[in-house]
């Protein structure tokens, strides 16, 4: 199995949503597409063999896929609609202030290169209420970088660790996230992804405003100024909340959510040894 698959805990979590032992998920006839971007979903230099199945959130993605001649493609919906489905009868008594999350680096290599302060400062002067900072793991384990959020008075969280060939995932990290963004009013961020995706999907105000910083750029992937044009309602400091979230629904695959049994014969799952692992 492609070791992504693990990332975030995804095949744990569709393994549940599945009847099957979501600490031990069995192996994916694919590879699931682990986060949003612009593209064909697929993270930048994620080459795999050709003959695995495209496990994408969107059929937008697998057109834009096919566009590179990339073939046999499967679209499912983001995992994260489906730990939002098992988690659907755990609602929020109140939700208070922003979860910000920061422009973040990919790996324990690459950071962002930008000015946290300036930042920190804009969003002091938009927000309202408490803020919540929640660094990827590769800032958060910088402690020059933490320093600033730190210092900030914002609280200061991580969700936890992505993981690499299948050691140190850390399975109940999108469980942490949908729980941080119940209780936040408003979702942030100074680039549209992932998690202003999520957000919106989980109930919050998204917004996207601020410094974008800047990464070493990745052919293909940088966006500058192109997300800006394709997704005008994502970007602001107050938006109009009922568009916001219909897009990011829409960029998630809310539309393409399988059930049990239709996700097991996607995933190579129906085999009926399996049935008996739970």
């Amino acid at each position: 199995m492609d070791h992504t698959n693990h990332w975030y805990g995804h095949a744990h979590i569709l393994a549940e949503y599945c009847g099957l032992d979501p600490a031990a998920p069995p192996p994916v006839r694919g590879v699931i597409q682990h986060g949003w971007n612009f593209a064909h979903g697929l993270g930048y230099g994620h080459v795999n063999d050709h003959s695995f199945t495209k496990l994408v959130w969107t059929d937008r993605n697998r057109r834009r896929g096919q566009v590179i001649s990339w073939r046999d493609f499967a679209v499912i919906g983001a995992p994260f609609l489906y730990l939002m489905d098992l988690r659907k009868d755990e609602q929020p008594e109140s939700r208070e202030g922003t979860i910000f999350y920061p422009f973040h680096g990919t790996a324990d290599y690459e950071s962002v290169i930008g000015q946290h302060d300036r930042l920190i400062e804009e969003i002091k002067q938009v927000e309202e209420g408490p803020v919540t900072a929640c660094l990827y793991y590769v800032e958060y384990d910088d402690p020059e970088i933490r320093g600033h959020y730190e210092d900030s008075g914002f609280r200061v969280i991580t969700h936890g660790r992505r993981g690499q060939q299948w050691q140190g995932t850390d399975r109940f990290f999108l469980f942490r996230q949908l729980e941080e963004l119940k209780k936040h009013k408003r979702v942030i961020s100074n680039r549209l992804t992932t998690a202003v995706m999520y957000g919106a999907a989980a109930g919050c105000e998204p917004a996207v405003y601020g410094d974008p910083m800047e990464i070493e750029a990745k052919a293909g992937f940088n966006g500058a100024g192109l997300l800006e044009a394709l997704y005008p309602e994502m970007f602001g400091e107050h938006l109009d909340v009922e568009a916001a979230v219909a897009t990011a629904r829409q960029e998630m695959g809310t539309d393409f959510v399988m059930g049990a049994d239709e996700l097991r014969y996607t995933l190579g799952w129906d085999e009926p040894w399996l049935a008996s692992s739970n």
